[in-house]
C-alpha cells in the first residue's frame, strides 16, 4: 500500500508535509500493479488549515475518532487491497466565487501530476473520484490530460457546469474514460444556488445535477429505479436520512462498497452494467396506432 499526500498552492504541487516537488513525491507510487486511486475534496477545505484540512479528516489513512465520516483511504480499499492513494489538496475556503475559480487552477495543477505520473509509469491504470468542486478540479484536469490517462473517474454531486463536463469528455483522456456522475434529489438545494450564484459564459448552461448530459451516465440515489437496479447488482444503496444533504453521496451507507468495485478488478464491467441502468427507457409503443383506417379507406404502405 502507498498513500500519499499532494497538495495544490496555485499551479505548483508539494507533498503535504514535506514540501517535496511533484515528482519526487510520486517515486513511492512508480512500478506496482495496481491502480492508483486519486481523491479530490470539495468546498471549504484548506490543506494545513487546523480544522479544515482534508488530509486530517476524509483524507486521513484510517477510521480515527471522527464519528460518521469515513476515511475515503480506507473505505476504498487501498489499504486492504494493494492499491496505491493520491490524496489530492487544494485550496477550496473563501467564497463560492473564489472556490469555483481556484478549482480549475487546481485542475491544472492536478494534470501536470497526472502527466508525469503518465510519462514515469505509462502503463499503470489511474482512477479517480471527487466530490463537490472536487469533481470540478477533475474535469478542469481532464483537458490536459492525454489519451489513457484516467481509466475510470467517478463525480460525487458535481459542482460544474454542462459545459465543462462535455469539454472534459470531448477530450483525449476524455474519449477514452468511463465517466460516472452519481447525484441525489438531497442535493437540489445546492445545485439551485450554484446555478443562481455561478455565471457560466454559454447562455443556458445547466448545473450537472439539474441535467442528463449525453455521454455521461447519471446515478440518481433518489431513483427508485437506479437503487433497485444496484440492489440487484449486489450493491444495496440506503434510503436517504435528510431531506437536503450535499454529502450524500459518500456518507449514505453503501456507496463506497459500490466506488470501491467500480474501481477494482472488475470495475470497468461493473460501470458498463450501472451506465446501462441509468439509461432512459424507451417509451412503449402503441399498439394499433398504424393499423388504424384512413378517413379515405387507405393503409399507409
Amino acid at each position: 500500500m502507498a498513500l500519499i499526500r499532494m497538495n495544490a498552492w496555485g499551479a505548483q504541487v508539494r507533498e503535504h508535509g514535506t514540501e517535496a516537488a511533484a515528482d519526487v513525491a510520486l517515486a513511492p507510487l512508480l512500478g506496482r500493479d495496481a491502480p492508483v486511486i486519486v481523491m479530490v475534496h470539495g468546498f471549504r477545505y484548506a490543506p494545513g488549515r487546523p480544522g479544515h484540512c482534508p488530509h486530517d479528516h476524509i483524507f486521513r489513512a484510517q477510521g480515527g475518532g471522527l464519528a460518521g465520516t469515513p476515511s475515503w483511504p480506507e473505505a476504498l480499499g487501498i489499504h486492504a487491497t494493494g492499491a496505491s492513494g493520491l490524496a489530492f489538496g487544494w485550496q477550496a475556503r473563501g467564497s463560492i466565487w473564489q472556490a469555483h475559480a481556484g478549482a480549475e487552477v487546481a485542475g491544472a495543477a492536478l494534470a501536470r501530476v497526472l502527466r508525469t505520473l503518465k510519462a514515469r509509469d505509462p502503463g499503470r491504470e489511474v482512477h479517480a473520484i471527487g466530490h463537490s468542486l472536487g469533481a470540478r478540479v477533475i474535469l478542469s484536469a481532464m483537458r490536459y490530460l492525454p489519451v489513457g490517462a484516467l481509466a475510470r473517474v467517478i463525480l460525487l454531486n458535481a459542482a460544474d457546469h454542462a459545459s465543462a463536463a462535455q469539454a472534459a469528455l470531448d477530450s483525449p483522456a476524455g474519449r477514452r474514460a468511463r465517466l460516472l456522475h452519481v447525484t441525489s434529489a438531497e442535493n437540489s438545494a445546492y445545485d439551485l444556488a450554484l446555478h443562481g450564484l455561478v455565471g457560466s459564459p454559454h447562455p443556458h448552461d445547466a448545473i450537472l445535477g439539474r441535467v442528463d448530459l449525453p455521454g455521461l451516465a447519471t446515478l440518481r440515489l433518489n431513483d427508485p429505479a437506479h437503487l433497485s437496479g444496484l440492489a440487484t447488482l449486489g450493491y444495496p444503496v440506503a434510503a436517504p436520512e435528510r431531506r437536503v444533504c450535499h454529502w450524500s453521496t459518500y456518507l449514505r451507507p453503501g456507496t463506497f462498497p459500490l466506488y470501491r468495485a467500480l474501481m477494482g478488478p472488475r470495475g470497468a464491467a461493473l460501470h458498463a452494467e450501472v451506465s446501462a441502468m441509468t439509461l432512459p427507457k424507451p417509451m412503449p409503443a402503441r399498439a394499433g396506432l398504424w393499423s388504424l383506417p384512413l378517413p379515405w379507406g387507405a393503409n399507409p404502405s
